[in-house]
């Protein structure tokens, strides 16, 4: 039998833990904020420890979808659902339709998507069971080149704020994973002349990617300790940590990966060592962009239009928070607090006319 059971954390308005026996779903729903507008993040399966872990995860990604929507100037609040499984092992469509039943409950607070783990054909089979669905293959689709594209733009701006540069000619960055959106990015930056390094857990995707984009790749662990410019993680969370910000030799961390910093403090570790971190969730938004773009009819140009603003967007960001000595991250964090504000300010003014008439 199916079961939702609520948890109560603080700073969230509503998490939800889903179970059912019979699919073998495991799974918990976070909705941060809706301030801006219904709860969009991707479905995330990944084999975690447990639920504590699983928890940490949720949340963490809700709030950084909240914080992701407002910085890209978006009408959509944070949200984030994760499957505990492995997706080779665990992934069924019983499964998936088990899940969009749950995600159908919350009744249209909460928008889910693909994610690590996840794709537009599992979204295909989710729909089945629910319309709060996006990234569907017949209308936006993969994501991946968004992201990717929004990516690239967040490094042109890292690269004209910290060397001046406005080429990318020359410049060497460290991929670390080259699944599909840091394949893709490997694609693009190799177009703009840019030296690659390349690694991943598949060996064969990395050799792959470097045979196409004239790449060095190397083993995994590897990746922190290479002479690049730029270290680009494309994979898991938690890789800026006590253990490899002492060996990176570069000038810039930009990447696509969410959750990137173990912990918030590795933000001012980075800055001891004069690297500028690019916050994830300001530089990985392309996809999300891509979604808003879904409806009536997807329109691509338009898309990576938007999506291209990252650049802007980072420029004024790292402009700001040289200004103000304070980390990228926390002027990120401070400038995403500026624009809920304006809006609940907004919607609360919109009530008071709305009562006086």
């Amino acid at each position: 039998m199916s079961t939702a059971s609520s948890m109560n954390v603080p700073g969230y308005e509503q998490v939800v833990g889903c179970q059912d026996p019979a699919s073998g779903l495991r799974a918990i729903i976070a909705i941060h904020d809706t301030t801006l507008g219904p709860a969009l993040g991707g479905c995330r399966m990944y084999a975690y420890d447990g639920e504590e872990q699983a928890l940490d995860d949720v949340l963490r990604l809700s709030r950084g979808m909240t914080y992701k929507s407002a910085m890209a100037e978006l009408p959509f609040g944070g949200g984030k659902g994760v499957i505990i499984g492995s997706p080779r092992e665990h992934k069924s469509e019983k499964l998936l339709k088990t899940f969009g039943r749950f995600v159908d409950s919350l009744d249209g607070r909460y928008i889910t998507a693909e994610d690590m783990g996840t794709s537009a054909a599992d979204m295909e089979i989710i729909r089945t069971q629910t319309r709060h669905v996006a990234g569907l293959p017949e209308r936006s689709g993969d994501p991946s080149s968004a992201t990717a594209w929004g990516v690239f733009q967040g490094i042109r701006a890292a690269v004209r704020h910290v060397f001046g540069w406005e080429s990318l000619e020359g410049l060497t960055v460290a991929i670390q994973g080259v699944g599909n959106v840091g394949g893709h990015l490997a694609d693009t930056l190799s177009l703009a002349g840019a030296r690659l390094i390349v690694t991943d857990i598949n060996e064969d995707a990395a050799h792959e990617v470097s045979s196409r984009t004239f790449a060095r790749a190397v083993a995994p662990d590897d990746i922190f300790d290479t002479d690049a410019d730029v270290f680009a993680p494309c994979a898991m969370g938690a890789v800026l940590n006590d253990e490899t910000i002492p060996r990176f030799s570069v000038r810039i961390v930009a990447g696509p990966a969410n959750n990137q910093l173990a912990e918030d403090r590795h933000a001012d570790s980075l800055i001891d060592r004069d690297i500028l971190y690019t916050p994830d969730y300001v530089i990985n938004a392309g996809g999300i962009i891509n979604i808003h773009y879904e409806k009536p009819a997807y329109d691509r140009q338009a898309a990576f239009a938007h999506v291209a603003g990252i650049y802007d967007t980072l420029v004024d960001l790292f402009r700001r928070a040289k200004a103000e000595g304070v980390s990228p991250l926390l002027m990120a964090d401070c400038m995403a607090e500026e624009r809920l504000a304006v809006a609940r300010h907004d919607g609360l003014t919109r009530e008071k006319i709305a009562a006086v008439g």
